[in-house]
């Protein structure tokens, strides 16, 4: 198994990225290829480092502000681009990035390519749960628009993934909706909820938004726009929460008492919303596998993210996904 990393993606790039890749090595033994500029890269590594991972010269950088289709159009040595004709060519069987999110699902869509019989790929992460298992979401953006059976495909899709990455038996799926009755919701989510209700799946349902973060279900599905907005509103309140109680912790005396007893509750109530965690998202319904981190990754989360890549490789994701579309079950 390969996995390629670029290199010039997230806010902390190189030397999160190359950290998080070195650490990656070093426990699983990974084979992983960095994309970036050669230079830049050899400078960053020492010769015993240097030895421990492969380097395909990509030079070119596509920024967060470029258009997405023309920066990958404009830029074919850029490690997105590149790290997607490897994929193409089998060459490697991953790619992990923490870069330009829209030229990322561009460089999937136009250079590694669809599986037949998917319209539309979903961008999937897991968020947060009070049960600490996670939840699956998608899609968060790769499509701000779905038609019915698009989210039907979304289900089929993200159960998949639950299963054979996550673990989950059975896992259940819900459709994100303004309420619980079936009834419930625009004209979309409802031929939506009687395809997904059809479907060789264990959908149990609409799910109200309050209800996301409780771990009642493994799956929901939404359209790119909703999951997009949930997802921001989600990180906006995670990190304003944490100001709000570092304000009050701080405010005299006796608050910073009670902060220094309830430090070790606090922490895991931190790493429990730490993205860092989770990795990455995974772009589904591509012929290979893509994996996208939060922008602002350290080598952690980059080093999660790679993990996360390595399992879905491992439990043939993408033929699973495949072989669904083939029988027409989405």
């Amino acid at each position: 198994m390969r996995i390629a990393l670029d290199t010039t993606g997230g806010d902390f790039a190189p030397e999160a990225v190359l950290q998080g890749a070195l650490d990656a090595v070093r426990e699983r033994g990974l084979a992983i290829t960095l994309l970036g500029d050669l230079e830049k890269i050899e400078q960053s590594l020492s010769p015993k480092e240097r030895e421990m991972v492969s380097v395909v010269h990509a030079p070119e950088l596509i920024t967060s502000d470029e258009e997405p289709v023309m920066s990958i159009r404009r830029k074919r040595q850029s490690p997105l681009v590149v790290g997607c004709q490897m994929i193409k060519d089998g060459t490697v069987e991953a790619l992990v990035t923490a870069g330009n999110t829209g030229a990322f699902m561009a460089a999937g869509m136009f250079v590694a390519g669809r599986i037949d019989g998917i319209e539309r790929p979903a961008l999937a992460p897991l968020f947060p749960t009070e049960n600490g298992r996670g939840v699956v979401v998608l899609d968060v953006g790769a499509n701000m628009d779905a038609k019915p059976h698009h989210l039907l495909q979304y289900g089929v899709m993200g159960s998949l993934y639950a299963e054979r990455v996550l673990g989950r038996e059975n896992p259940k799926v819900a459709l994100l909706n303004v309420g619980a009755e079936p009834g419930k919701g625009n004209q979309a989510t409802k031929e939506a909820y009687s395809l997904l209700a059809a479907a060789d799946i264990n959908f149990v349902g609409n799910l109200e938004a309050r209800d996301l973060i409780r771990g009642t279900v493994d799956v929901v599905v939404c359209d790119g726009f909703t999951g997009n907005v949930v997802l921001k509103f989600m990180e906006g309140m995670s990190l304003s929460l944490f100001s709000m109680m570092r304000k009050s912790f701080t405010r005299d005396s006796r608050s910073k008492v009670g902060a220094l007893l309830l430090k070790p509750a606090l922490r895991d109530f931190r790493d429990s919303l730490d993205y860092s965690e989770y990795g990455g998202a995974p772009l589904l319904g591509l012929k290979g596998i893509l994996v996208k981190c939060h922008g602002s990754s350290n080598a952690r989360a980059i080093k999660n993210g790679i993990y996360q890549a390595q399992k879905f490789v491992e439990q043939d994701v993408v033929r699973a996904i495949e072989a669904s579309a083939a029988s027409k079950n989405m």
